[in-house]
């Protein structure tokens, strides 16, 4: 019987068709086969139980019971026939579906890759997440079964109202008319169902999402003791979610009841009014027996015809959502420069083959920049960093640091102005060779499922051990390495949930090191740590950071101190330039920033 589900219909069926197309064009061979094998087995039922008719009248009823073995053999060789296409193409059509499946699974991928950042920072992690399993698992489904369910169900369905209306055309229209009010009580309850199915998805996801923030913040709701608080909110959310599902089960649970006794209705109807007809002659008893067992099993095909319909419905919606991902712009990467080492080290190349020494000298030109259109974060920007200095970002939160950090390597592209690195705008510059020449290490470090080596071995993956070592050494992260039970074979996962914050950034430090980099960006880089492990990193920075241009954004002011020039942002703008005694000469907001950070550091001391 069919078993209702939550049917989200596709703004625009013919775009979702459009990818499912795509992809099975690719297979039109295997899938013309697999569709002609469930021609053959649905047919195989359909005739299989008409043969019914000519059992009875011409071998049963005479008596003819060697006539019988022959004809209930032949009857066998037609249902084994659809058993073996039935086999044949659920075989087939399982790899076909695997096939298609993992195409689209690898498609979506690679252009997720090739998006950028600022369609990562429009959406949350779950709702990618969903494209990639849920959204996927309705497609794979739709292949798996739904693909040849819908033709052996439309098969058998046309096939046996025309043998039905062939055996008896009066007795027929008695049993579409029933049939008909069986649509009519499958499509009422469904839309029902559907509206309630609705609400229970949304407070389904609501009660998820508390749920979430709840585990997530129990540090919180312990100290501020809003447990109760908490569990009275849980509840009503649990009840408002208990009241749809009761509804949304009630219309979905009554459906089937319904249709198994409107199914037997008919059955005993058409049993006594075909009965009157045989009695009176207007239809044989071998044609009765077959019209019967038609009525019987024609209950089924239309359930799963209903229900195929839901599966497709979802899968379309999948094959939307996924398909407006497709349609997402990618990174613009027309940059033709490309970075070469060359006997006196980096150098880039240009299209036309000039070669310009890399030095390093970064340099922004009236920089405009937005997330928003008509809410610029940088405006009019101006800044050089000149081959081997360390730039010092500082700032109040939101001042604008982090964003020119991110358009040094263009995760995103300025609004007005340019960014030239060595005299080369960096949108002239393949996008995989700029960010080849620029280590960054964010204040929020991701580590990998790996080992503490192949994680910081991500830098570099040519590296060997003795590089990796070495990076790790440079770092300041050897020591702690060395002191776990596996060392730098020590598996990390959960983001190294079994390392603490502090190490987690040594690890992203080293990983930054071992690629070697002409170019660093520091954001954040000690936040998460310690001030003793501040002073080992700093030293090992130190020496990584010689001859590199090197940017270093803190809200630590002692990190900074040491920079060749400090920028102080304030509203996208930068409100000071200069060294750290300069700075403080001027007593302007350099210098109150860091006067009140050290007596803060005092007062909580």
């Amino acid at each position: 019987m069919m078993k209702m589900t939550p049917r989200e219909r596709p703004r625009d069926i013919r775009k979702a068709l459009k990818l499912l197309r795509r992809h099975m064009r690719r297979h039109a061979g295997p899938l013309a086969l697999i569709a002609l094998l469930v021609v053959v087995s649905a047919s195989a039922n359909v005739y299989g139980t008409y043969l019914l008719k000519p059992a009875v009248n011409d071998y049963i009823l005479p008596g003819d019971l060697a006539g019988l073995l022959k004809f209930l053999m032949f009857m066998g060789a037609v249902y084994a026939a659809g058993v073996a296409a039935s086999f044949g193409y659920s075989q087939l059509m399982v790899r076909v579906a695997q096939k298609i499946v993992r195409e689209i699974r690898d498609e979506l991928f690679s252009k997720v890759q090739k998006l950028p950042l600022r369609f990562f920072d429009a959406r949350t992690h779950g709702e990618l997440m969903s494209r990639f399993t849920s959204d996927i698992d309705t497609i794979s489904e739709a292949f798996n079964n739904s693909f040849t369910v819908l033709i052996h169900s439309f098969v058998v369905i046309t096939g046996t109202v025309a043998v039905m209306v062939r055996l008896n055309a009066l007795l027929s229209a008695i049993v579409l008319a029933v049939f008909l009010g069986m649509a009519f009580v499958i499509r009422y309850s469904g839309r029902k169902s559907h509206a309630h199915f609705s609400q229970q998805q949304r407070h389904m996801g609501s009660l998820n999402g508390f749920l979430e923030e709840m585990v997530e913040g129990q540090k919180v709701v312990k100290v501020f003791n809003h447990e109760d608080s908490a569990f009275r909110e849980f509840q009503s959310r649990n009840a408002r979610l208990k009241k749809a599902a009761a509804s949304a089960m009630t219309y979905s649970g009554i459906l089937i009841p319904l249709v198994v006794s409107i199914s037997y209705f008919n059955y005993a109807l058409t049993a006594c009014i075909g009965a009157f007809f045989a009695i009176s002659g207007m239809i044989d008893l071998g044609a009765l027996t077959s019209y019967l067992v038609y009525v019987r099993q024609t209950a089924m095909p239309i359930n799963q015809f209903s229900q195929q319909a839901n599966f497709i419905l979802a899968a379309l919606s999948g094959a939307e959502r996924i398909f407006e991902i497709m349609e997402e712009p990618e990174e613009v990467d027309r940059g033709k420069a490309t970075l070469e080492r060359t006997a006196e080290g980096w150098a880039w190349r240009k299209p036309d083959s000039e070669i310009v020494p890399f030095r390093g000298d970064v340099r922004f030109h009236g920089v405009v920049f937005g997330y928003q259109p008509g809410h610029p974060i940088l405006k009019g920007i101006d800044l050089y960093a000149k081959p081997g200095q360390k730039i010092a970002l500082v700032g109040s939160t939101g001042a604008g640091k982090t964003t020119i950090a991110n358009l040094i390597n263009r995760f995103y592209d300025v609004t007005a102005g340019s960014i030239t690195y060595d005299g080369i705008d960096v949108r002239d510059i393949a996008l995989n060779d700029l960010r080849r020449s620029v280590a960054v290490v964010l204040q929020d470090t991701n580590l990998f499922t790996g080992t503490i080596a192949e994680n910081i071995a991500y830098g570099n993956p040519g590296a060997d051990r003795e590089q990796i070592v070495h990076a790790a050494q440079l770092a300041n992260a050897d020591s702690f390495i060395q002191r776990l039970p596996d060392g730098y074979d020590t598996m990390l996962t959960g983001n190294g949930a079994n390392l603490s914050q502090g190490q987690r950034q040594l690890i992203s430090i080293a990983r930054a090191a071992a690629s070697d980099p002409p170019v660093l960006i520091l954001d954040e880089a000690t936040s998460s740590v310690d001030t003793h492990t501040e002073k080992l990193i700093e030293a090992g920075m130190d020496r990584l950071m010689e001859n590199r241009t090197v940017f270093v954004i803190a809200h630590r002011l002692s990190t900074v101190r040491n920079a060749k020039a400090i920028l102080v942002l304030e509203d996208g703008a930068i409100l000071e330039r200069g060294s750290h005694e300069e700075l403080l000469g001027q007593g302007g907001r350099y210098a109150e920033l860091y006067t009140g950070q050290f007596e803060g550091m005092s007062i909580a001391g």
